[in-house]
C-alpha cells in the first residue's frame, strides 16, 4: 500500500507541476497599435491559449517609440510568466544599434520564448521605372546615379536598412525618402512619389494583382509559394540584402522555466495546425517558424550582428 501510494505520488508530482503555470491572467503586451498583422496574429493566438491555460489570455497594445513603450513596460513587470512581450526584430535587432541609450537591456532583461513566423519583404517598383529586374534597376540606377529614390518608414526601418545594403553592395546611388509611417510607403509607391519601396507580400499583393507596382526581387532563402516567379535577392547574387522582419514572444528574465516551457509548447501546437497555418499565416505570405528558446537565442545573435553592419552602413540614427 504504502509503495503504490509512493507511486501514485510519483505520478502526479509531474502533471501538478505542469498545471502550476498559468495561476492568473496572462497578458500579451504588443508593441503595435491595433489592427496590424502582429495585433492580429496575436488575438487568434490568445483566443486558442485562453482554454489551453484555463486562465483569461488579455491582448494590451502599447505602441510608441519604436517599441521601446512596450518593451520596457515587460522589462519592468514581475518575472512570474505571465506578461509577454509580443513583438518584431525592430526591439531586438535594430534598435540596441539605433538608439545611443535605452531603458533597458535588450539581452540582460529578457529571456526568448519562440520566434513565431518570419516575414519576407519585396522590393517593388511604380510601373513607369524601365526596370522589371533587379539587373535592370541596378544599370539604371549606375547610369543615373541619383535619380531614382525609395521610399521607407524611417530611419533604421528595414526598408531603409535594405536600402542601403542594396547600395552598398550594388554599388549604386538611390535617394532615401523616409516617410512617417509603415502605411505610407506602398501608397507613396503607387501615387508615383516614390519609385521604389521594401514592402511585405501581404500588403503587396492587391495592387501587384492590380498591376499598379511590380516585384523586382524577394528576400529570404526561397521564394515565396504566393509569387514563385519573384527571385530572391540570394540568387541574384545579393544575399547580404535582409528584407525580412519577424514576430516573436518574450517574457522578463528570470521568469520560471516552465512557463517559457509552457508558452513555446503550446503556441508551437497552434503553429502546426494545418488550417491555422493555411488560412491564417501562408495566406499572408509568413513564413512559420515557432522555433525553440534555445534556437531562438542563436538566430538572435546572428540577426543583430547583421543589422548591427545594416546599422552602421546606412549610417542610421534614431528618429
Amino acid at each position: 500500500m504504502k509503495l503504490l501510494s509512493i507511486v501514485l505520488l510519483a505520478v502526479l508530482l509531474p502533471a501538478a507541476s505542469a498545471q502550476a503555470w498559468p495561476v492568473k491572467p496572462v497578458r500579451i503586451i504588443v508593441a503595435y497599435p491595433p489592427g496590424g498583422g502582429i495585433d492580429v496574429l496575436a488575438r487568434q493566438l490568445a483566443d486558442k491559449l485562453t482554454p489551453a491555460w484555463g486562465q483569461p489570455v488579455v491582448v494590451e497594445n502599447k505602441p510608441g517609440a519604436n517599441t521601446i513603450v512596450a518593451t520596457d513596460a515587460v522589462a519592468k513587470s514581475a518575472a512570474d510568466g505571465h506578461t509577454i512581450l509580443m513583438t518584431t526584430d525592430a526591439t531586438f535587432s535594430i534598435n540596441p544599434h539605433l538608439y545611443a541609450r535605452l531603458p533597458y537591456d535588450a539581452q540582460r532583461d529578457f529571456t526568448p520564448v519562440t520566434m513565431l513566423v518570419l516575414l519576407h519583404q519585396l522590393l517593388v517598383a511604380h510601373p513607369s521605372l524601365p526596370a522589371n529586374t533587379l539587373d535592370e534597376l541596378i544599370k539604371l540606377a549606375r547610369a543615373k546615379p541619383g535619380s531614382i529614390n525609395y521610399a521607407s518608414y524611417g530611419s533604421g526601418s528595414q526598408p531603409h536598412l535594405a536600402g542601403e545594403m542594396l547600395k552598398n553592395k550594388a554599388g549604386i546611388d538611390l535617394v532615401h525618402v523616409p516617410y512617417k509611417g509603415i502605411s505610407l510607403a506602398v501608397p507613396a509607391v503607387i501615387a508615383g512619389e516614390v519609385q521604389l519601396t521594401f514592402a511585405g507580400i501581404a500588403t503587396s499583393m492587391p495592387p501587384l494583382k492590380a498591376g499598379r507596382i511590380k516585384a523586382l526581387a524577394t528576400g529570404g532563402a526561397q521564394r515565396s509559394p504566393l509569387l514563385p516567379q519573384v527571385p530572391t535577392f540570394a540568387e541574384l547574387g545579393y544575399p547580404e540584402v535582409e528584407t525580412h522582419a519577424w514576430f516573436g514572444l518574450f517574457v522578463p528574465a528570470a521568469s520560471p522555466g516552465e512557463a517559457v516551457a509552457r508558452i513555446h509548447r503550446d503556441t508551437r501546437q497552434i503553429l502546426d495546425e494545418p488550417d491555422f497555418r493555411q488560412k491564417q499565416l501562408v495566406e499572408k505570405g509568413y513564413e512559420i517558424v515557432g522555433s525553440s528558446p534555445a534556437d531562438f537565442v542563436i538566430y538572435l545573435k546572428r540577426d543583430s550582428e547583421s543589422r548591427a553592419r545594416a546599422v552602421r552602413i546606412s549610417g542610421a540614427k534614431a528618429d
